[in-house]
């Protein structure tokens, strides 16, 4: 790990100041690690680099699918041999429990290049469509040019590659700005593109904070950009290419509803639930916190949701046996902490947790916490908590139920509980959020994963995930 070097151009070259970002563990408050903090300078530097890549007329953009797909299996090759020392990065940074980063963080990756690989190898980029009143129109897909792309810290390279798989098989060439809470996993990442003979300045890596961050999103060498994080980060960053008119995908925030039916059996789905709730400690964008039940069975399900989150084993991020781990920093523990006084304050009914476990001393750990009686017009409610604070809610009736879901700000998920999945997919259709889960919640690569309302702009994943990175042209023949 070198504190003094980015990798640029597709090489490593020393940083322009000499600001560092420390890496600290989650789970100890220990030093992992530093990397140079990104400077306007370097992101001019990476911008250049990865324009001279997209713009040169034998550079990755004119490269068949064939060759680009070629190199893309080489880099997901890179990523699977590194696939525990990547895992263990992230888990040691974020806090995410290390079996649930090697799901994730260790696999993802290479799947998301492998898949889109092979999608832009079967897609047509272009296409005959017969003219109206007469002749015909050749329609073009062609790469959008270069991407800001910046990354978020819960997951760092799951979401970064629902954007570097796609736009590099759309022929892109990107600027990856990893967040300053996850950043040794990014220097992985650079090995595994050196590694893979990637043309130079296809993939350029500048960590930094958000304001390193918004002079990338402003550089007039951008074409367009690709933003996961905070609502509150998305406006700025969807103003900023308002005023551009520059392309952008926004994945937001959540507060996602999991609608309890009564029917639901919800001990043969236990460990679904979990993590569709809590995953990652909660700091999961899609995670169905806000948990709405039948009155018939309100009680059921509260001692059902109590004792999962008290049963949990909560400890250190890189024992295999911990399910819930710390929380990223200890503004993140602070800030959960103060959503748990506010729901206490507004009367919510506490049933376990509330404050940080016992025993645990070092690392910004939480308990994983449960409010019953909860009032869909509370602020633990209606606002993303990103930590293990679960939430439920009565309800008289599906109407009422659907319409408590739909009572909200975000649109990004949601699962539906019951034992009759066609059903489920009926109240699935009314629920007013971009992805919907039955007795569970995955993410499926294949499919577009993208939010309504507050919850962004666009979609992820998909075909629709790679046409995000695409421009389209029409020739017209007379």
């Amino acid at each position: 790990m070198d504190p003094n070097h980015l990798f640029i151009g597709g090489r490593w070259q020393r940083a322009s100041g000499d600001r560092l970002i420390n890496a600290v563990s989650a789970s100890t408050g220990d030093h992992l690690g530093a990397v140079p903090d990104g400077s306007q300078d370097d992101i001019d530097q990476a911008v250049g680099a990865a324009r001279a890549a997209f713009d040169a007329p034998t550079g990755w953009a004119s490269w068949g699918t064939e060759r680009r797909a070629a190199a893309m299996t080489r880099l997901a090759a890179g990523l699977d041999a590194r696939s525990e020392a990547t895992s263990e990065a992230v888990s040691a940074q974020n806090g995410m429990p290390i079996t649930v980063a090697r799901f994730f963080e260790g696999a993802v990756p290479s799947a998301l290049l492998r898949y889109y690989a092979g999608l832009a190898d079967s897609m047509p980029c272009e296409e005959l469509r017969s003219g109206l009143p007469r002749g015909a129109t050749l329609v073009r897909r062609e790469p959008a040019g270069v991407v800001a792309a910046i990354m978020t810290w819960n997951f760092p390279q799951t979401i970064g590659f629902f954007k570097t798989a796609p736009a590099l098989a759309a022929g892109c060439a990107l600027v990856l700005k990893p967040a300053p809470e996850t950043v040794l996993d990014s220097v992985l990442l650079a090995e595994a593109v050196e590694e893979a003979g990637m043309p130079d300045g296809v993939i350029n890596i500048v960590p930094g904070d958000r304001d390193t961050g918004a002079y990338l999103v402003s550089h007039p060498g951008i074409d367009k950009v690709s933003f996961t994080g905070s609502t509150r980060a998305g406006r700025h960053i969807a103003a900023a290419c308002a005023e551009l008119l520059r392309p952008v995908t926004l994945e937001l925030g959540g507060k996602s509803a999991a609608v309890v039916l009564d029917d639901a059996d919800l001990a043969a789905n236990s460990e679904q639930f979990f993590m569709a709730s809590l995953l990652n400690n909660g700091q999961t964008c899609y995670a169905s916190t806000r948990i709405l039940a039948p009155r018939s069975r309100y009680r059921e399900v509260v001692e059902f949701c109590t004792a999962m989150a008290r049963n949990a084993v909560v400890g250190d991020a890189l024992d295999p046996g911990t399910q819930i781990g710390p929380l990223v920093s200890r503004r993140q523990r602070d800030r959960v902490l103060g959503y748990i006084k506010t729901g206490l304050d507004e009367g919510a009914r506490l049933t376990t947790g509330g404050g940080p476990p016992p025993g645990l001393d070092r690392g910004w750990f939480v308990e994983p916490t449960v409010f019953a009686d909860v009032d869909n017009s509370s602020t633990v409610a209606r606002e993303e908590i990103f930590g293990p604070v679960l939430t439920i809610t009565p309800y008289d009736g599906e109407d009422e139920a659907v319409r408590l879901a739909n009572d909200s700000a975000y649109g990004l998920a949601g699962t539906v509980w019951t034992t009759d999945v066609d059903h489920g997919a009926q109240v699935a259709r009314r629920l007013r959020t971009g992805t919907v889960g039955l007795n569970g919640y995955l993410p499926d690569l294949a499919s577009p994963y993208g939010g309504w309302k507050d919850s962004g702009l666009g979609c992820e994943l998909g075909p629709e995930g790679l046409q995000a990175y695409q421009q389209v042209q029409s020739i017209y023949h007379p």
